[in-house]
């Protein structure tokens, strides 16, 4: 029986992508347990959480890298650059593993020189690009850089020219460590993102996988949309506006859009008994008092089954990410038969279909994001996942790779 290993930061919201490949991978008979530096609560079956010691070096290594990186501009979002080393090559489900993924591995946990000691094991190891990190010199987002298709130096996230700075030195690392290795694979959840990974210098020339994410379609499902409502305590004549993100004024989430957006359709529509139903945040009187209609904070939302109700609550889901790999919400909200509006970029335009199941607004553009709300909602769209996008089919995909690389 094949046995993966997944090493990701922690299991919880945007990281669930390792845990349910894992419970896809042990349906299909493929033993999978996952590493995991941040703890859950309740621990979960099948997770291994790493030590106090790891914790602390983790710690330590983020408290270096927020010296060396305070003066990024924040507007361009995460630049990430590990100090510190956190083996977990010797690792015994690392060692009995016969292929092993890394997800999302930052914020102090592995640096460049773990990642490498993987790779030393000379088993296939498979990095799974959630943002852009493993292809640029420390962004998680280019935005409208291209230098990492060259090399990466005098960094758009750095006030002042210099071009030897922690963008050059995190780019020459990548290049210098990728190049030697012939086990390691790459897989993007979204065609944009392999694209970006194609071109990259660091990646030029290695195949990049096209596979999108899993979930469990038996959450993620439509349901009555009057009870969804009701269990929100929204009464059912009101149209319910969905938004949502890890984090809802994340630089890449676009939340000025939104605002905009918001303040167009009010003028267009009036109040027509609108909510605004935000998950991923708690209560917040300045966000609240910049959206012209009622809202509803449902903070973050823990399991599952609390998320699919809040979809299937919802009328229309908006998703002004101005950066975006795939877009779990966006996948989880078709599949629950809501409509999404979303800029015409990144792995949006992967699942949204043009007035089919959702919107495709122009790049920054609140008027148009308010015409794709307005569109969704007086033509009652419904939202569905493109057939191309299938569970199953990902699942087999992760599977014929597997078996592939391992001979």
């Amino acid at each position: 029986m094949i046995k993966v290993a997944q090493i990701q930061y922690s299991t919880g919201s945007g990281a669930r992508c390792a845990l349910r490949l894992q419970h896809a991978f042990i349906n299909a008979g493929i033993q999978s347990h996952i590493l995991s530096l941040e703890d859950d609560y309740p621990a979960l079956d099948g997770v291994t959480y790493l030590g106090r010691k790891q914790k602390i070096i983790a710690r330590l290594s983020m408290r270096l890298q927020q010296r060396l990186t305070k003066n990024t501009i924040k507007q361009f979002g995460l630049f990430s650059y590990p100090v510190l080393s956190n083996e977990i090559a010797s690792h015994e489900r690392i060692q009995e593993a016969d292929v092993i993924y890394v997800h999302w591995v930052m914020n102090g946990f592995l640096n460049t020189k773990n990642l490498e000691q993987l790779l030393k094991l000379a088993k296939p190891v498979i990095f799974v690009l959630h943002d852009m990190w493993f292809i640029t010199g420390g962004c998680h987002y280019s935005f409208d850089c291209v230098k990492y298709q060259t090399a990466c130096y005098n960094c758009q996230m750095f006030s002042g020219e210099k071009n030897n700075d922690l963008s050059a030195k995190g780019f020459a690392k990548k290049m210098k460590f990728y190049s030697r290795y012939s086990n390691l694979h790459f897989v993007s959840p979204g065609k944009w993102l392999q694209q970006s990974a194609a071109a990259a210098a660091v990646t030029k020339g290695r195949q990049v996988h096209h596979i999108p994410n899993i979930l469990n379609a038996e959450i993620y499902k439509p349901a009555d949309k009057t009870v969804a409502k009701q269990m929100l305590n929204i009464q059912p004549h009101e149209t319910v506006i969905a938004f949502g993100a890890v984090s809802v004024t994340s630089p890449y989430k676009g939340w000025i859009y939104l605002q905009q957006a918001l303040e167009f359709y009010k003028e267009k529509r009036g109040n027509e008994n609108i909510v605004v139903l935000i998950f991923g945040a708690e209560s917040d009187k300045k966000m609240a008092a910049a959206i012209p209609f009622k809202t509803k904070f449902m903070g973050y939302l823990k399991d599952e089954y609390s998320a699919a109700i809040v979809y299937n609550a919802a009328d229309v889901f908006i998703a002004p990410s101005l950066q975006e790999v795939f877009g779990y919400v966006i996948m989880e909200a078709l599949c629950c038969g809501t409509p999404v509006v979303g800029f015409n970029t990144g792995g949006i335009p992967d699942m949204v279909r043009h007035k089919e199941n959702g919107y495709l607004a122009e790049y920054k553009n609140a008027a148009d994001l308010m015409e794709g709300l307005d569109y969704c909602l007086q033509n009652k769209i419904s939202g569905f996942l493109p057939q191309e996008i299938n569970p199953k089919v990902s699942l087999q995909k992760h599977i014929e790779l597997i078996n592939t690389i391992k001979k």
